[in-house]
């Protein structure tokens, strides 16, 4: 959330901030409502204290009388006011953080600036193969009984490919845990409140989350949602931060209106496995901090030899609760291009600097050597996502009968194999 001390200080700031980042906010019914509601509290205390006053002296039948009419007057306020609540935070919800100053402002999600690169697009001496292709040849991924079983947009991983699931996360946590992160595996549920907090609204038809029916819980789609969760309402002390975890769970995404997006084998589906990075930090360091997750992030791929780039969000691609993103675009031999032709970049990491928009949500503070109580700063970024790091690796490691080198780094978790080769 961001603070609603700053929105009635700023108001046009703030509509303008919601303008760039494409959010539909209406900022003056906010703070009519704000006001509203403001008023209707001070007189729901003003009341209270008259009857508590009232309570230390001994009654006579017109106080009793008087009270009883106060006590009516407090239900009425009471009554009233729930809605005017209810609303507001539905409106306070909605205002998205605000937005570093180096970030691009721009109307167009597509708009990102690009910020660095890592090795070359991968060119072949043959017609490549997209990884669904190269994982039917070699007997890797089953859609189609996961389609009978569970859904589209779920899938069965096979031989080595199921071993690389394993082989992906070890990888990641060993790079990370070199870096101070406490590694966790979370649980795949969350309490509404914890993702409402978050910033991630699980609600209307564009949400991308999967509500469990008769229970106030969500599966969660990061385990930002996890992470973010678990110092929920409680005060750090200054000396413990930064909290550095790297967390590993499934993630389920309804991927609600996504139908015009790039989509094929295992881009975009239902469930996957993440390796999650999350920082609680003092606020003076939540930058650097990010510019650290960024440089983890690139540590993991260029030794997976993947080629990336690293694009900066503009106005229009942040995510409501972030100040900052950066993401790492792979190189994907297989996925098509504007012109039409074969090969692409796409996302395969992201991580986002919060500030203190995530823990004012979800009540999280820190105690300053001064006794002083602060809200600190959260970050998250993607170490793997491994349903988008097994395409990278298909696609980019295939020879040319079809066969796939594993890379290196994950050679010694497949038992010393280096190649795939299950031709039916």
């Amino acid at each position: 959330m961001l603070d609603i001390k700053f929105i009635r200080e700023n108001p046009e700031l703030v509509k303008k901030n919601a303008k760039n980042r494409l959010v539909d906010v209406d900022i003056d019914k906010l703070l009519d409502l704000d006001q509203k509601r403001r008023e209707v509290s001070i007189k729901i205390d003003e009341l209270r204290a008259k009857r508590n006053s009232v309570s230390q002296v001994k009654p006579t039948p017109e106080i009793i009388e008087e009270m009883k009419k106060t006590g009516e007057e407090i239900k009425k306020l009471e009554r009233e006011i729930i809605p005017i609540e209810a609303a507001f935070r539905e409106l306070w919800l909605a205002v998205p953080n605000l937005t570093h100053p180096d970030v691009v402002v721009s109307q167009n999600e597509d708009d990102n600036p690009v910020l660095d690169t890592f090795g070359k697009p991968t060119k072949f001496d043959f017609e490549p193969l997209d990884h669904v292709q190269l994982a039917e040849k070699n007997d890797l991924i089953d859609f189609d009984r996961a389609t009978k079983v569970t859904g589209a947009k779920f899938y069965y991983l096979k031989n080595e490919l199921a071993l690389m699931e394993f082989a992906l996360v070890q990888y990641a946590l060993s790079v990370v845990m070199k870096h101070g992160f406490i590694p966790f595996v979370t649980p795949d549920l969350a309490k509404r409140e914890v993702l409402d907090g978050l910033g991630f609204n699980p609600r209307g038809e564009s949400t991308n989350i999967y509500n469990v029916e008769n229970a106030d819980l969500s599966l969660i789609g990061t385990a930002e949602i996890t992470m973010g969760g678990y110092h929920m309402n409680e005060i750090l002390d200054e000396s413990e931060l930064p909290k550095k975890y790297v967390a590993v769970s499934h993630c389920f995404r309804t991927e609600a209106g996504s139908y015009s997006k790039f989509s094929k084998g295992t881009f975009r589906v239902h469930q996957f496995t993440k390796v999650e990075m999350f920082q609680y930090t003092l606020p003076e360091e939540s930058e650097k901090a990010h510019f650290g997750m960024l440089e983890i992030e690139k540590e993991i791929f260029k030794g997976l030899k993947i080629p990336f780039r690293v694009i900066d969000h503009s106005t229009a691609d942040l995510g409501s609760p972030s100040y900052r993103t950066y993401d790492l675009e792979a190189w994907m031999p297989g996925k098509p291009n504007k012109e039409g032709a074969q090969g692409d970049w796409a996302e395969i990491t992201s991580t986002s600097n919060t500030t203190d928009f995530q823990a004012r949500g979800l009540n999280i503070k820190y105690k300053t050597k001064d006794g002083k109580k602060k809200y600190v700063h959260m970050l998250n970024g993607t170490a793997i996502a491994n349903s988008r790091g097994i395409i990278a690796i298909l696609e980019n490691y295939q020879q040319k009968d079809g066969s796939i080198v594993i890379p290196k780094v994950l050679q010694n978790y497949l038992g010393g194999k280096k190649l795939i080769k299950n031709f039916k």
